[in-house]
């Protein structure tokens, strides 16, 4: 992983992923209509090249959306001058793209850019991190490590995301790389089942992007059983892989614009996972919720209120409800609490809101953050 500076000289915004082999690849993306040139670009290059891919690049600072064909055309030159430096053919190379909304690439500097990617000074470790932020305050990145039919095998990841968050993907890139062997069917199916639970399930502000996209690429470097449904240790690779969307899809959620607080509310004992999942979601993205966490104010009504208007099957008698561990709720009713207590576990920053259905056995989770007075500032001035 490496990078560069394309369109200012004091922030790397210009960086790639280059494997020494062909890797199995898969990717998920953006349901917004308007889904940008890069996504449209990699989606028909993962089909054209059969899920597999050797390198990937991305840029900051510009999303490359609502740029017609010329963005299109942008986006493939650039696959092509990387696949030029790096002598691989261009159906091998996936783009992805972040930032400003309606601005064609400066084409020029992103041709200088891909001039640096044989360039060993441009090798930083980590650096890549940053390359792909936008409003972010922070990187966001893991690895792990674990043992397949005794050989060990890391899954690594780097993502971001600060704004324009919410379910079915967010303003957000996420990068998956592992030496694990894996066929690119396999890899999808199990990037989509965990980016249900994980990636889907944050939310910061409402706003579904143009360009999310999470990308996994697996270069089977480590001779090993292919892994599959069949294999002794899947359920192994499974959790590590969970681990590791989990870990960057709260990274991102703890990173929302302004945000001081992460928000993980747990929903069990529903009918069905949708009606969890959709709760859990419809909590963490109350404006009115996420200003009272803000705030330190356990107004539970607003969390009650959140559950009624789901559209999700409840029933107030049984419905239960914590925060932080305080019980506020117990079938349907007011309970009371210690308010100094829980203003004390109000000032943590991580807040936990359970709530039980009574109802099932389906459980999910969802993250967010709270709405501070800086979301409005640094979205206010984003282009200026």
């Amino acid at each position: 992983m490496v990078c560069t500076s394309v369109y200012a000289l004091t922030k790397k915004d210009f960086g790639w992923i280059y494997s020494s082999s062909l890797a199995s690849s898969a990717a998920v993306y953006t349901l917004n209509q308007f889904k940008a040139a890069p996504l449209i670009v990699t989606e028909d290059t993962l089909q054209k090249s059969k899920g597999k891919l050797q390198a990937l690049v991305v840029n900051s600072a510009n999303a490359n959306s609502c740029t017609g064909q010329q963005g299109i055309d942008d986006a493939q030159q650039t696959q092509t001058w990387v696949a030029q430096q790096l002598q691989i053919p261009s159906e091998h190379v996936a783009v992805a793209s972040t930032g400003v909304i309606g601005e064609y690439l400066p084409m020029d500097k992103i041709k200088t850019g891909t001039e640096h990617i044989n360039d060993a000074n441009f090798t930083t470790p980590g650096a890549f991190n940053e390359a792909i932020l936008t409003t972010d305050t922070c990187t966001k990145h893991i690895a792990v490590s674990l043992n397949i039919d005794g050989k060990t095998i890391t899954i690594g990841g780097s993502a971001k995301g600060s704004g324009m968050i919410h379910p079915n993907m967010a303003t957000m890139l996420a990068f998956i790389t592992t030496d694990a062997s894996i066929e690119s069917n396999t890899l999808h199916q199990l990037l989509k089942s965990s980016t249900d639970h994980t990636f889907n399930m944050i939310t910061v502000d409402g706003d579904t992007s143009t360009n999310d996209m999470v990308l996994v690429m697996a270069n089977q470097q480590v001779e090993h059983q292919i892994l599959n449904q069949d294999h002794p240790q899947w359920e192994t690779f499974i959790d590590a892989f969970n681990f590791v969307c989990t870990f960057l899809a709260k990274a991102i959620a703890r990173d929302g614009e302004g945000a001081t607080k992460l928000i993980s509310v747990n929903v069990s004992g529903a009918k069905s996972i949708s009606d969890a999942r959709k709760i859990g979601k419809t909590i963490v993205s109350s404006n009115l919720v996420k200003s009272a966490i803000f705030g330190e104010d356990a107004n539970f009504g607003r969390i009650i209120t959140a559950i009624g208007y789901s559209g999700c099957e409840i029933d107030p008698k049984c419905t239960y409800v914590q925060l932080n561990q305080i019980p506020v709720v117990d079938k349907g009713m007011a309970v009371l609490f210690d308010e100094q207590a829980m203003s004390n576990t109000l000032t943590h920053e991580n807040v936990t809101i359970d709530v039980q259905l009574g109802l099932g056995n389906a459980a999910a989770t969802a993250y967010g953050c709270d709405l501070s007075y800086d979301y409005v500032r640094i979205n206010a001035s984003y282009r200026t």
